[in-house]
């Protein structure tokens, strides 16, 4: 017995330092562990920034949280689009690397902040222009509108750094870095923690922002985050190793990650209409029931997000075995991840009654 924890806690180190053994070849409950603990960590961390960012808006009032509430059901969309796309990438990254070729792998990551930026460009110009309308549209009260349009046009005018925070972060994880993909996560939402309540309060120095300074400190976070993903992938600090020669156009690649994509966008966006819709009815309510229902989704998330590492770590683990034409063991990383969440969610669940 305390042989096995020793090993464990061993196991546990050598994840967060981020060691770099072929995924294809370990003992698959290895692998599994090696990548799942950074992602847990990594998902367990913007689990807290959730939490503690409406912690912070929730004491400017009723208004302020549920223009909180109704950006958050506009930046799904963003955040959907977003996944549906990392999904594909993050497939394709994983396969390369599965195939013993990093410079595809490289390539692939770089199409893939390619058509983040394509994104967030339309997305942004178009949110920061429109966001009065879009809180309107959404059912905000005059009150809403005046104390949060300034929350909304920030958010989605910087949609940027969400983007591309999610799709460098997913070609990590494809390539097994998953220690990367924690450290952008932890230093993002680090800053946002810190800086937060500052830019809102208007503490020491900070001009007072109300609502409009945390998405400032949120926006900044990420963006920092998104300064970290490129220094990573420069300096070879993982598997990805960006060099010159990979800053091109490539219409395969292109072509490959839009292909695997589709049905993730789609799914992400099915699953995003239902939020959509209910935060519509709930504006109807008033500010004070969305306020409150923004609260518990943030609460929720908070103990679900965590089993996404999870499933990061047997996504990575599918699209490297598959590369290496090993079909028998990606569907055993499948079923052993998924008993894995099984008793993870159990307990949560326990704890929630």
């Amino acid at each position: 017995m305390a042989t096995s924890t020793r090993q464990f806690w061993s196991l546990v180190r050598e994840s967060l330092r981020g060691s770099r053994p072929d995924l294809t070849q370990i003992p698959l409950g290895r692998a599994i562990l090696l990548l799942a603990v950074p992602m847990v960590l990594e998902m367990g961390m913007e689990s807290i920034f959730a939490v503690a960012d409406i912690f912070w808006v929730s004491k400017l009032g009723p208004d302020a949280t549920a223009s909180v509430g109704l950006t958050e059901s506009m930046m799904v969309i963003v955040y959907a689009l977003a996944m549906g796309l990392s999904m594909g990438g993050a497939a394709v990254v994983a396969r390369r690397i599965g195939q013993k070729d990093p410079d595809g792998a490289a390539r692939a990551t770089i199409q893939m902040i390619i058509i983040g930026v394509a994104l967030s460009v339309v997305v942004g110009v178009l949110g920061a222009t429109l966001a009065p309308h879009l809180l309107k549209m959404m059912g905000a009260s005059p009150d809403t509108i005046a104390v949060g349009g300034s929350f909304t046009a920030i958010m989605l005018g910087g949609c940027v750094t969400v983007v591309l925070l999610f799709m460098m972060n997913a070609a990590f994880r494809g390539a097994g870095d998953a220690a990367i993909s924690m450290r952008t996560l932890i230093l993002a939402n680090s800053i946002n923690i810190v800086l937060g309540p500052f830019l809102i309060f208007g503490w020491g120095p900070f001009p007072r922002m109300g609502v409009a300074g945390a998405a400032v400190a949120t926006t900044f976070g990420r963006g920092v985050g998104v300064l970290y993903q490129l220094y990573s992938l420069r300096a070879g600090r993982g598997h990805l190793v960006i060099r010159r020669d990979h800053l091109r156009l490539d219409p395969e690649i292109l072509k490959t990650i839009a292909r695997i994509s589709s049905s993730g966008v789609v799914q992400s966006l099915i699953g995003t209409a239902s939020w959509v819709g209910l935060v519509k009815i709930l504006a109807g309510f008033g500010s004070a029931a969305l306020a409150g229902y923004t609260i518990t989704v943030r609460i929720v998330l908070f103990a679900i997000l965590p089993c996404w590492g999870m499933s990061n770590a047997a996504a990575t683990l599918v699209g490297q075995n598959l590369g290496a034409g090993q079909p028998d063991r990606a569907e055993s990383a499948v079923w052993r991840a998924a008993w894995y969440n099984f008793v993870f969610l159990g307990a949560i669940g326990v704890l929630f009654l």
